[in-house]
């Protein structure tokens, strides 16, 4: 099931960074004075009376400047409205109604997307409501007074966003085709590999870095088996912010990871493998899907018979925290290995759909203990009494313990390794929670 997607929009400096961070419960976005700072959108999941969504925090919209910098984050806070299930439109009850509030308005109106209209910076409702209903006159909406600072009517405010939320999304987003995100960064080939996989030129390639604009779903047959692919716009590196401001693209990966079974990471060969991939890995391997590095323009390295391992070495090197990933290395523009792609798609779904019978992982876990026995403290030992799995997509697993505390988590990765070497499991993550119980339960 795909989290809805909630994006705070406003002029500069309404205080959307402040209110992102009351949401999230720590400081994520910078706060400052200074229009124009939140230059990057920034993601986190938030929880609300157990409805989960993603929140988007974007830079602040200036209708009318041609400033490269805030021209810029007009087109990123656009993206994210266009990515949007519900725009949160954010206004200064202080500044009180400016014409470029009028003119985003209209943009959000244009938008045809839920939008909630909430007024800021309201410490005192009695002595600013007045102030607060001249925002009507934006025909958006009832205006919903809040504090982001104090932390005043966030409440109403989230019970008015997840009204819009869709209901019953998880029959209606779960098919049986495959959903595959090809994600990485600009120029790396993403377009080029849908384009060859489909046999058509299905999506624009160009060598200009960001030429995919919106993420794009292909359909591809192969061997009577069709497909999904996920085409995003590549996530951009932050560089010599004057002459070349570049943004992370990053809402449109969230949510093309959210909608896929399986990620193929494609990383530029030439480049080799980049703090920014393991970025976007990250995306990836903290919502649990199957998870292939696809190493593309191989064809363009000089290569001895000590290449590949080396390569490899270097990859597991960056991306360290997913060591189960597939890897594979192919070339969109000879088509090298590329085809062989479908068959390590199949075989990480599978992976990803794979149930265990609880007596055999019982087994594993009795074998397990008795070859190294579990952490103990103060003289109290760790005791674990059982385990169950209890999802797919990714394979989760309960196991039920004397003390959680005591279950630390270098043995939890023992158990999943020892799990790993009858399963496999290969190219997907494996999640595990640890439950109290007492003995004579």
């Amino acid at each position: 099931m795909r989290k809805p997607v909630v994006a705070i929009v406003g002029r500069p400096n309404v205080g959307k960074s402040t209110l992102f961070n009351a949401l999230a419960g720590e400081k994520i976005a910078i706060v400052e004075d200074t229009p124009g700072v939140t230059r990057d959108r920034i993601y986190v999941d938030v929880t609300w009376l157990n409805r989960e969504f993603t929140m988007i925090d974007t830079g602040g919209i200036e209708p009318d400047s041609r400033d490269v910098i805030l021209s810029q984050m007009r087109e990123q806070a656009q993206i994210a409205i266009d990515t949007a299930d519900v725009i949160l439109f954010l206004v200064d009850v202080r500044q009180g109604l400016q014409d470029a509030d009028a003119k985003v308005a209209d943009i959000l109106r244009r938008s045809e997307k839920p939008v909630v209209l909430v007024v800021n910076k309201v410490d005192h409702f009695e002595k600013f409501m007045p102030d607060v209903y001249e925002f009507y006159n934006l025909g958006i909406g009832d205006p919903l007074p809040i504090s982001a600072a104090s932390r005043l009517g966030l409440g109403d405010m989230l019970d008015v966003v997840i009204s819009y939320f869709p209901e019953g999304e998880e029959g209606a987003d779960e098919e049986e085709r495959p959903r595959i995100a090809i994600v990485g960064k600009p120029n790396v080939g993403k377009s080029s590999i849908i384009n060859k996989l489909a046999g058509e030129n299905r999506v624009i390639v160009s060598d200009i870095a960001g030429t995919t604009r919106d993420a794009i779903d292909t359909t591809v047959v192969y061997d009577k088996k069709e497909y999904i692919f996920i085409d995003t716009a590549g996530l951009r590196r932050k560089s010599r912010v004057k002459e070349e401001l570049e943004h992370y693209s990053i809402v449109r990966t969230v949510t093309a990871v959210e909608r896929a079974d399986v990620v193929l990471l494609v990383i530029d060969a030439v480049e080799g493998v980049t703090e920014q991939d393991a970025k976007i890995a990250g995306i990836a391997h903290d919502r649990g899907k199957g998870i292939i590095i696809v190493v593309n323009k191989w064809d363009a390295i000089e290569k001895n018979d000590k290449t590949m391992r080396e390569y490899e070495n270097q990859i597991r090197q960056t991306l360290s925290f997913m060591p189960y990933a597939e890897i594979m290395y192919v070339s969109a523009q000879t088509g090298q290995r590329l085809y062989k792609l479908y068959e390590r798609i199949d075989i990480v779904i599978a992976n990803q759909t794979l149930r265990v019978a609880t007596g055999v992982l019982n087994e594993i876990m009795t074998e397990a203990v008795a070859l190294q026995q579990p952490p103990s403290d103060k003289g109290k030992r760790l005791k674990l009494f059982y385990i169950t799995q209890v999802a797919v997509k990714p394979p989760t697993f309960v196991i039920f313990v004397n003390e959680k505390q005591l279950m630390h988590f270098s043995y939890t990765r023992y158990l999943e390794n020892r799990i790993r070497e009858a399963f496999g499991f290969r190219g997907t993550a494996l999640k595990f929670f640890i439950r109290e119980r007492k003995e004579k339960e």
